[in-house]
Formats: C-alpha cells, sequence, structure tokens
C-alpha cells in the first residue's frame, strides 16, 4: 500500500471526528500540489531522473482559510521557476481592500461617478457603513502586521520610489505622495520593507520614514537607490550614512530632454558608452570624456553631467554581479505599475487610512509572491557589502 493510500485511510477511521473535514481537505490539497510539482519536475519527489525538467527546493508555509477553518499548507517551491496552486486565491487580500475602499467612498458619499456605477454593478448598493467597518478592521489588521513587522539581519541594497495618488481632505482634493521601500538582504533575498504618505517630499518626510524603518530593525544599509526626490539625499546621510546611487533610468530621461528628437540616439550612445565600463575607475574617465564632446552642442546636457557624476555612477563601486540591478529603481517599477493600476479604480481616495489599507494590501501579497521564487540577486559579492557576512556560493540571478 502506498503512502499516499495509507494516510488516507487513517482519516477515514476517525469517523465521526469533527475534523475529518478539514484534514480531508488537507490531505487532498497536498496531494494535488505534489502532482502538480511531479508534473513540472518530471519525476516524482525523492527520484532520480535524466533529463529532469526541474527540483524542488523545498516547501513555504501558507495558511489557506476555508469554510471548514484555516488548513496549514505546505507548498512546494523549484529551483527552477515558480509554482502556486491553482485553487488557491494569490491576490485575494488585495481584491478584498480594493473592494473595502470602493464601498467606503460609496457609503462615505464621496466616491467619483465611475466607482458609483462599479458598486452597483458589483451589486454593492445595500451594503451598510457597519459591514464595511467589519472588512476594513479585518484588513487594516493583517496589513498593519505586514507593514510593522521587525526587520532582520543586514539590508545593504535598498530601493525608494514614490507614487502620487488623489485623496479627499477638509473638502478638497490634494495629491499624497506614497513612498515606498524595496530591501535585499545578504541572503539575496528581495522583500517590500515600508510604506508612508505624505503631503510633500521635503528632507523632514523623507528622514521620519528612514528612521522608521530603521527602528524596526533596518540596518547595514550600503547603497541606496532612487530618483532625484528633493531632501532624500541628505535624509540617506543622516540616517544610515549610506551611499546614494541615482536611478540610471531616470537620469537618462533627463539628460535627452536637453537634446532634440534627431539626436537622441546620439546622445544616448555617447552616453552608454560609460556604462559598458568594465571599473569605476574607467567609467569615471570615459564620463568626462562624453561630457567633454557633448558641451559644444549640448552645454546644459554638459553642465549635467559635471554634477550628477559620482551621484550615477556610485553603483560601480559596488561589485559587479550586483550591478544590473542597483543601478536604477526596476526593481520597483513593477510594483508601482501594479499600484498604479489598482489605484486608478478608486480614482480618489476617502482618506489616508483607504490608501495605506489598498496599496499595503498590494505590497503584502506582492511580497508574498517574491518568497515564491529564488533569491533575487547572486551571494557572490555579498561579503563585500555585509559587516557580518560569511563566505558563500554564488546562485543565479532571478528578474
Amino acid at each position: 500500500m502506498t503512502k499516499a493510500s495509507i494516510a488516507l485511510t487513517e482519516l477515514a477511521e476517525k469517523g465521526g471526528d469533527v475534523d475529518l473535514v478539514r484534514d480531508m481537505l488537507h490531505f487532498i490539497a497536498q496531494r494535488l500540489m505534489d502532482a502538480d510539482v511531479e508534473g513540472l519536475c518530471g519525476a516524482p519527489y525523492g527520484e532520480r531522473a535524466v533529463p529532469r525538467e526541474n527540483s524542488r527546493n523545498g516547501y513555504r508555509e501558507r495558511l489557506w482559510e476555508t469554510r471548514t477553518g484555516a488548513v496549514d499548507l505546505r507548498i512546494p517551491k523549484l529551483r527552477k521557476g515558480s509554482y502556486f496552486p491553482g485553487f488557491l486565491e494569490q491576490r485575494r487580500t488585495a481584491e478584498k481592500a480594493l473592494t473595502a475602499v470602493i464601498q467606503e467612498a460609496y457609503i462615505q458619499g464621496i466616491s467619483t461617478r465611475s466607482v458609483d456605477e462599479l458598486v452597483k454593478a458589483m451589486g454593492m448598493t445595500g451594503i451598510s457603513k457597519s459591514q464595511v467597518s467589519r472588512l476594513c478592521a479585518e484588513i487594516d489588521e493583517r496589513v498593519g502586521a505586514f507593514l510593522d513587522r521587525p526587520i532582520e539581519g543586514d539590508w545593504p541594497y535598498l530601493w525608494i520610489d514614490a507614487t502620487y495618488v488623489k485623496v479627499r481632505a477638509s473638502g478638497r482634493i490634494v495629491s499624497v505622495a506614497v513612498i515606498i521601500a524595496v530591501g535585499v538582504n545578504t541572503d539575496g533575498t528581495r522583500e517590500l520593507l515600508g510604506l508612508a504618505t505624505g503631503p510633500s517630499e521635503a528632507e523632514p518626510f523623507w528622514t521620519e520614514f528612514l528612521r522608521s524603518l530603521s527602528r524596526r530593525g533596518l540596518r547595514g544599509v550600503k547603497l541606496v537607490i532612487s530618483d532625484s526626490h528633493v531632501g532624500l539625499k541628505a535624509a540617506i546621510a543622516k540616517v544610515f550614512k549610506a551611499t546614494w546611487q541615482r536611478c540610471r533610468v531616470h537620469f537618462m530621461r533627463n539628460a535627452l530632454a536637453y537634446a532634440g528628437k534627431g539626436q537622441r540616439q546620439m546622445v544616448l550612445a555617447l552616453i552608454n558608452t560609460v556604462f559598458a565600463q568594465e571599473t569605476a575607475e574607467a567609467a569615471h574617465a570615459q564620463w568626462r570624456i562624453v561630457a567633454d564632446q557633448l558641451r559644444e552642442k549640448f552645454p546644459k546636457l554638459a553642465a549635467m553631467m559635471d554634477g550628477s557624476e559620482s551621484d550615477v555612477l556610485a553603483f560601480m563601486d559596488f561589485p559587479k554581479a550586483h550591478r544590473k540591478q542597483i543601478a536604477s529603481t526596476n526593481p520597483i517599477e513593477r510594483v508601482n505599475a501594479e499600484i498604479k493600476r489598482r489605484t486608478d479604480v478608486v480614482g480618489i481616495f476617502p482618506n489616508d487610512g483607504a490608501i495605506v489599507r489598498l496599496i499595503g494590501a498590494i505590497l503584502l501579497e506582492q511580497n508574498d509572491e517574491w518568497q515564491l521564487v529564488r533569491r533575487y540577486m547572486q551571494l557572490e559579492g555579498m561579503n563585500a557589502v555585509s559587516d557580518n557576512q560569511a563566505a558563500r556560493l554564488s546562485a543565479v540571478i532571478t528578474d
């Protein structure tokens, strides 16, 4: 008799046990996942097969809420790519948060016409304030626990970006900055670390945000990557004493604005010769050569390059294996795209709490998805950017 058959027989023998249905559901779910992964790997667990399409890489714990109660699942992880069972809802919390924000705006009578139409289409016009409050409280508890969780270990790389949403405040519609922080630790793992909202991007706001991360345990920061936000560079030096990397992609956009449409390809090709260099010394030397070549025809661009050399090329002083990811804010751009997609549905938020509820839920679930895939960065070179890291073997980069 196979192990699966023995386990099923043991469950059946429980008879009238009140937990029987939940145990059966757990057993079936695990077997479904095992069958899925066997198909993806081309071999059952523990069996050697050549050629083998993939292989297991441990498990990830996940709590599955069902009508029979909470079921603890162990979702298999793969060495190549990721696996997520189809019977689970990947974005359940984020969808709930979006629904809650829409309902809150509708109940308070401050939603836009498009939201009103959406509420009617979803059949939610009969919902009460107490129902909305309960749903909001449930989501806020989960999001709050995620955003306030302790940050452990060293995090040499930190990406920060800002986006803007509209909110009603004192009878007016105003734009609010939403700040997001993503970090990579010395294990090469990427996580969403923080979220904050504020009326501006002045230095005091940035300083308080970074200090809030520090209070939760963020340490070992060596490089902070962001766009050129007012006050952020000074806040980074004050809180973490870390180096600032100006996003290379945003810099290129700003640089090309100084050239006419017909000249942009030439300017782009010239500046890209800087980033093709192998060492920091060579990159800095090429930067000055390119700036001088552009000076006569594009004096403003050359002046911009003179003032931003150290900030744009900061990443060149870090391990070569990491440079592709730390040169820009690209690691956070996909998150911002998802935030924009969801916030565009709401249009105008009823209050700051609704902003944190929806965006916090999006970050929570994105963070969960990141934990399903392999490490984001190679371990090669981590010793050079860590105060405590022991020597480790390198791993493959995953986008």
